[in-house]
C-alpha cells in the first residue's frame, strides 16, 4: 500500500506520472503535470475508471466521483491524491487529539 499522506506533491506527481507510463505504455518523458489524460494522453473514459481502479488498490482510498469527473490532467490526479492524503493523515490525527 502506497502511503500518499506522506509524499509531497513533487513525489506524487513522478509517482503517478511512472504509474501511467506503466499502465498505459505512455512514453515518461513526455508526461508533465499540464498533461490531459484525455487530450494528450489519448485516455478514454474505460482507461479513467481503470486508472481509479488501480489507485484504489495503491492507495487504499477510493476517489469521490464528484472529484474524479472533474480530473483533466495530471495535476489534477496529484490535486486529488494530495486531498486523499490529507484527509487520512488528519483522520490519524483524530484519535490521537480524543485522547490527549
Amino acid at each position: 500500500m502506497v502511503r500518499i499522506e506522506n509524499m509531497n506533491r513533487d513525489e506524487l506527481f513522478v509517482w503517478v506520472a511512472d504509474l501511467l507510463a506503466e499502465m498505459f505504455e505512455l512514453e515518461r518523458a513526455s508526461l508533465t503535470p499540464a498533461s490531459n489524460l484525455y487530450a494528450d494522453l489519448d485516455i478514454d473514459s474505460i482507461d479513467a475508471v481503470d486508472l481509479a481502479v488501480k489507485l484504489k488498490q495503491m492507495t487504499g482510498k477510493r476517489l469521490q466521483p464528484e472529484v474524479f469527473k472533474t480530473i483533466r490532467t495530471i495535476d489534477d490526479v496529484v490535486e486529488a491524491l494530495v486531498g486523499l492524503g490529507e484527509a487520512q493523515a488528519q483522520s490519524a490525527a483524530e484519535p490521537q487529539a480524543q485522547a490527549a
